[in-house]
């Protein structure tokens, strides 16, 4: 059974040692599995102005290759046909 100072979580506030405690003596915490993420993507900070300025290059690089990859949301032939229902071009 619990002792009466874990049951409570304004006991537990007050009794932070306690609480300690019990998560070191707890079975269940003891055999959780843990892993290590690590970010797959290079940090987004540059350190300096060589690195900021690579950064922005691969930036520029990126934006090129989506906007050459992607089409028009509206091609132009569709704009033409919303000025039949009365829509602005």
């Amino acid at each position: 059974m619990l002792s009466p100072a874990l049951v409570s979580p304004f006991a537990m506030l007050l009794n932070p040692e306690i609480v300690l405690q019990a998560m070191e003596d707890s079975h269940r915490l003891n055999h959780l599995h843990s892993r290590v993420y690590r970010p797959l993507d290079k940090p987004l900070i540059p350190r300096g102005k060589l690195q900021a300025l690579a950064a922005l290059a691969d930036l520029a690089e990126f934006d090129r290759l989506v906007d050459e990859a992607t089409e028009p949301a509206i091609a132009d032939s569709d704009v033409d046909s919303l000025t039949d229902f009365g829509l602005p071009s």
